[in-house]
């Protein structure tokens, strides 16, 4: 059975504030004319269809249009909701659209439920993990604790005690949308940490076939079995070397992977992040292969110099950022407040506030543990308001 992994269209985001619905709509050709070229069996999608729970009008208008045609090819799709969707909203209508072979996956609850789908080797079942708040389905899923690796290890444990009853020979595949440990991030995925850890083994997915995985938006493997797609579309400029790929891959009659190929996705510009002083970047006849790419142009200039973004529009005038990081000697007392942040989550720069106010004594464990509630409560509240607009 031939696969088609992908993951984090997220539909409606701008990049720099520049709309990439065309884009994003050359993308979705691509993935329809691979489906009819490479003869795939399914199309599988790990979440993040949408990049906010309230999608814009056009982002839904382009589902629309793609889910129309994928249904037209006659090729099942198989797909689940992220952290940036609605599952309850992405999920209105998923009972008429399976008639069509468009499979929505959006309740955690029904995770054990599979996608059956047969080949001449017999069945594939097709399990679809949306993104597991923990501490929302917790309760729901029998979890131990509200943590991502607790909340998956039960949604797993689902999985694999439905799978147990199948015929002996079936094959299984997994959706899921969540941080596998060993996976590499990138700027651009919205935080998931919970009690300060993010990550899950690989572990988790033991016992199936394939674990079609979406979040980090880079392509990679975690191990043979375990993947992520990444995105399709480059949407901060620390993917700027990423090469945006689908996974096609075909499991056997055994369900190994019996062969893989990255097929690349289109590229409408490239990125470049361009570091130096201005004079020598305007000058510079090695950057002229970036004249055409989004720049993001980091200045080192010791003084900042006039009209900088005018002048490098000149030459690169698809510039979208513009940073400034002057060289200094670390002793500085100048040396910016950003740049003594960088690398630093929202967490320690807390500790470090506190370390600040009380002349260099951190907080204690107990007030680490209170700091790192504070900051789950807000986060999983934020996202509780989100999903029910």
């Amino acid at each position: 059975m031939r696969l088609l992994h992908t993951s984090d269209w997220h539909l409606g985001r701008s990049f720099h504030r520049v709309s990439l619905l065309d884009a994003q709509s050359a993308y979705l050709d691509h993935l329809v004319a691979t489906v009819r070229e490479r003869e795939v069996d399914v199309v599988l999608v790990a979440g993040d269809v949408y990049d906010r729970a309230v999608p814009p009008l056009t982002a839904v208008e382009l589902f629309d249009r793609a889910l129309h045609r994928l249904a037209a090819a006659g090729v099942p799709t198989v797909m689940i909701s992220g952290n940036h969707d609605s599952a309850r909203r992405l999920g209105v209508g998923a009972g008429l659209f399976e008639r069509a072979g468009i499979h929505l996956r959006t309740d955690p609850e029904g995770c054990a439920t599979p996608v059956v789908l047969a080949d001449d080797h017999g069945d594939v079942a097709f399990y679809g993990l949306p993104y597991l708040e923990p501490a929302l389905v917790k309760d729901a899923l029998g979890a131990a604790k509200a943590g991502h690796e607790a909340v998956l290890t039960a949604a797993m444990d689902r999985v694999r005690t439905d799978l147990a009853t199948r015929p002996a020979g079936t094959r299984s595949v997994v959706l899921a949308h969540a941080f596998v440990a060993g996976g590499e991030p990138s700027d651009s995925e919205r935080d998931i940490t919970v009690g300060g850890v993010a990550a899950v083994p690989a572990g988790v997915f033991d016992g199936v076939d394939y674990a079609a995985l979406g979040h980090l938006h880079g392509s990679q493997r975690v191990t043979e079995r375990v993947r992520y797609s990444g995105s399709p579309l480059a949407y901060s400029f620390s993917e700027a070397d990423h090469r945006k790929t689908m996974w096609l891959v075909d499991l056997d009659a055994h369900g190994n992977i019996a062969a893989e190929e990255r097929v690349d996705c289109p590229v409408e510009r490239p990125l470049a992040r361009l570091r130096g002083r201005l004079d020598i970047l305007l000058e510079d006849p090695a950057l002229d292969r970036h004249e055409h790419a989004w720049v993001e142009a980091t200045l080192t200039d010791p003084v900042r110099p006039a009209e900088p973004m005018a002048r490098l529009a000149r030459r690169f005038p698809h510039t979208l950022s513009l940073v400034f990081d002057p060289e200094r000697p670390p002793e500085d007392p100048l040396a910016s407040y950003a740049q003594r942040l960088k690398g630093r989550d929202d967490h320690q720069i807390a500790e470090d506030f506190v370390a600040h106010v009380r002349g260099g004594s951190g907080p204690s464990d107990l007030e680490r543990t209170v700091l790192r509630g504070a900051f789950d409560d807000v986060r999983v509240d934020e996202t509780v308001r989100e999903v029910s607009r």
